[in-house]
């Protein structure tokens, strides 16, 4: 059962094995694969993080986009019919326990409005809901996403419908949600996250040993979302006061 009434106070809520650990295994097994490393060679380990992506679909990414409970909890969030279906998870970063070069974990959003150009923006009228899908175990010391719990008011308080450069716009994000507690996305491979579009979240460094492997997917909304659209996602928006 999904717990709306949380979604709409924290930004996010977790879908327990929204498919058995098994799928989310295979597509692991897969990735190993593409990224032409081995979980028995650390030794070959030897960037922070490795980006690799998933545009085929089948098999086990599938399983994974076409989960019956990831559907129930789009559509408890979205609106039923709200949103479009998908059949690849694509981006997929890979993060090893290795020190990093370069400080990538900085508070943001996601980019989630599509210009006419093809190019994207933020805005306070988004286009997709993100959905972080684990295809590794992932505890508090493996690089888990943090998530700014209640971050979502903060963010529809201050972007406005016009779409803006997530670079420039990401400090005063951060600024507006420096006061909420983190919460981390850990667990079990097959569990997913569903996060608001304004709900600020960041990488974490990995102090663990094991990589860590999560898909971060852009499903579209049928309509940009606004204030008066009839869902949970909107329901931030009235209660901000936006």
């Amino acid at each position: 059962m999904i717990d709306i009434d949380a979604f709409i106070a924290d930004g996010f809520i977790k879908v327990a094995q929204a498919v058995p650990r098994a799928v989310a295994d295979g597509a692991r097994d897969l990735l190993w694969h593409q990224i032409g490393l081995s979980p028995d060679a650390p030794e070959s380990w030897t960037a922070p993080v490795v980006w690799t992506q998933d545009l085929s679909g089948t098999g086990p990414f599938a399983q994974l986009c076409s989960s019956p409970l990831l559907a129930a909890a789009l559509d408890a969030v979205c609106g039923t019919a709200g949103w479009v279906a998908r059949s690849a998870l694509g981006t997929i970063p890979v993060r090893f326990p290795v020190p990093a070069t370069v400080d990538d974990r900085g508070w943001h959003i996601d980019q989630n409005t599509t210009l006419s150009d093809g190019s994207w923006a933020v805005s306070g009228r988004p286009h997709t809901v993100l959905v972080l899908t684990l295809l590794a175990e992932v505890g508090p010391h493996d690089a888990p996403t943090r998530i700014r719990v209640g971050s979502h008011r903060d963010v529809a308080r201050v972007l406005t419908a016009d779409p803006v450069d997530i670079f420039e716009f990401a400090p005063r994000l951060a600024a507006a949600s420096s006061d909420r507690p983190v919460a981390l996305a850990t667990g079990q491979p097959g569990d997913m996250y569903v996060l608001h579009p304004f709900t600020v979240h960041a990488a974490d460094e990995h102090r663990g040993t094991v990589p860590r492997f999560m898909a971060q997917t852009p499903f579209f909304l049928r309509e940009p979302l606004g204030p008066e659209t009839p869902s949970a996602l909107a329901q931030v928006w009235r209660q901000a006061g936006a």
